[in-house]
């Protein structure tokens, strides 16, 4: 086995990206404090086509070196918009008919291998800050919550990790 030269990968360009047609998923970042962590859900959006990240309150936003450190350039090819709030972003996502699925650990939340989206459903996931998490007001606006099993000690991961979790199984259930 020999590992792919990244010319033999046939990658989009910029331009082809844009015209591509998309997951049918926007990624709302809901007060992501570091900038890294932005580049990474930049980065990981781009692999799978993401329609668009809404970044939101104290998410830092392209361009910026520390985003491009680990976007690698995914904030050009990637859509984005900024929002003052997450909540403002999920109620105009809520009414262009998106259904806004909040990613965080709550009462009734839907553990993310029992969920099976929709083909012909558009979606919102709102990922949240890396200690606080998505605000209380966000969850409430949203349709549901996602959670991701974990069997460790800790009660979280980076909100990186997450987004990549959450992102390819979107991409899995309704691309790939």
């Amino acid at each position: 086995m020999r590992k792919l030269r990244t010319i033999e990968m046939q990658r989009l360009t910029v331009q082809q990206f844009h015209e591509a047609s998309k997951l049918p998923l926007v990624v709302v970042l809901d007060d992501v404090r570091s900038m890294y962590n932005v580049g990474s859900v930049f980065r990981t959006s781009d692999a799978f086509r993401v329609e668009k990240i809404v970044l939101c309150g104290i998410t830092a936003t392209p361009p910026h070196p520390e985003i491009h450190k680990t976007a690698l350039g995914a904030e050009d090819s990637v859509a984005w918009q900024y929002c003052d709030t997450a909540l403002q972003a999920v109620e105009q996502l809520r009414d262009q008919g998106y259904t806004v699925l909040s990613v965080e650990q709550a009462e009734g939340s839907t553990l993310l291998p029992s969920f099976e989206p929709h083909r012909n459903c558009k979606y919102a996931v709102v990922l949240g800050n890396e200690v606080k998490g998505v605000h209380q007001e966000v969850i409430d606006a949203s349709h549901g919550c996602l959670e991701i099993p974990q069997l460790g000690t800790k009660h979280s991961m980076n909100v990186s990790v997450t987004a990549g979790i959450i992102i390819y199984s979107f991409a899995r259930s309704l691309l790939l």
